[in-house]
């Protein structure tokens, strides 16, 4: 098995080797966290990587031509288990899956501005899609925004989520047992752990629509996830067109500088934060790829500085506004020795 090391600049072959030819049965392309890594093979210097990731992750300047490689990726592969079913049942208590899902990830923050912004968003999108009984399931990271927002939502919609604290199944017969920790409560929150897999399988089976809010970063990996995966549960097996939408919702206070916070390397908008970024935005809820865009092509499309200065250790000379130089590349490529790390895999 060969071992490719995407964080690793250095080392990795991921811009200059054809991995066509290499001679390894299994590649392991380690740390590729998020959803943009293995899109750096757009940007690779032989043109068979190039059509083989446009085949796969399609044109880099149109959002439309791109297909939702990693919710179909999910819907084969991953399932709940039956305890984490078990809760989502619960959780529906014999609804039908809900219309809309709504994520919010406040990081224990509680913004006015942010729930306004949803409901003006959740309000826009039960209008386009002519919902006459919406349903709107919540999920976040903060349970005290829940409740909160719970409320407001429930004047035009039934909305319901999961509450673990009034669940008792398995998962919460077993979490009694464990000991609690407080690892990353900001970051991910006080619930534990477990909730956010059965917050993400009921959040992934809405039907029309995923949105998507924040106290700050908006579409985020899970988001990103929980939307792929609606969308391709929604397309099915023998559809051919789906009208699912992912969307964000964005608080005037987040556009008054462009989208220049918007900057997780993983993101969906990190591409969009730089300086052709719009200023002095009023709330916007803005139709979102479902494959975040991995390089800066599109329209509207410029890098962060810290972006440009990561380029260039992977020999990528990047602009300020997205464009990058396919000669510096080469010579880039050319200079450097080729990094092949294997390990053997043998039978039991």
């Amino acid at each position: 098995m060969r071992i490719d090391d995407f964080q690793k600049p250095a080392h990795t072959n991921v811009l200059c080797s054809n991995w066509i030819k290499w001679d390894q049965p299994i590649i392991w392309f380690q740390n590729t966290t998020d959803a943009v890594a293995a899109q750096f093979f757009l940007k690779n210097i032989h043109s068979e990587m190039r059509t083989a990731a446009t085949e796969l992750y399609g044109s880099l300047e149109t959002f439309d031509s791109r297909p939702n490689v990693y919710g179909e990726l999910m819907r084969f592969l991953i399932s709940p288990s039956s305890d984490v079913e078990e809760a989502v049942s619960w959780a529906l208590q014999g609804r039908q899956d809900p219309d809309i899902t709504l994520h919010m990830r406040m990081l224990m923050n509680r913004s006015l501005r942010a729930a306004q912004a949803a409901l003006s968003c959740i309000r826009k999108t039960i209008s386009n899609l002519q919902l006459s009984n919406p349903r709107v399931v919540v999920v976040s990271d903060t349970p005290s925004f829940i409740r909160s927002i719970t409320h407001n939502i429930s004047e035009f919609a039934e909305v319901f989520g999961f509450d673990y604290k009034h669940f008792k199944g398995n998962l919460s017969i077993a979490d009694a047992k464990l000991h609690k920790l407080d690892f990353r409560t900001r970051d991910w929150g006080p619930t534990p752990r477990w909730v956010a897999f059965v917050d993400f399988f009921l959040a992934s089976r809405a039907k029309r629509a995923v949105v998507s809010g924040a106290h700050r970063r908006i579409g985020t990996t899970y988001a990103q996830l929980v939307a792929a995966l609606a969308a391709a549960n929604n397309l099915g097996d023998d559809s051919v067109s789906s009208d699912f939408s992912f969307l964000s919702s964005f608080q005037s206070n987040l556009l008054s500088e462009g989208l220049g916070n918007q900057v997780g390397w993983g993101h969906v908008w990190n591409r969009f934060a730089g300086p052709l970024s719009c200023r002095g935005q009023p709330h916007q809820c803005a139709f979102t790829p479902l494959l975040p865009p991995a390089w800066w092509d599109g329209l509207w499309q410029s890098p962060i500085p810290r972006d440009i200065r990561r380029l260039a250790a992977y020999g990528i000379k990047l602009s300020g506004f997205g464009t990058s130089d396919e000669n510096h590349l080469l010579s880039f490529c050319k200079s450097r020795k080729e990094t092949v790390k294997t390990v053997s895999v043998l039978k039991a």
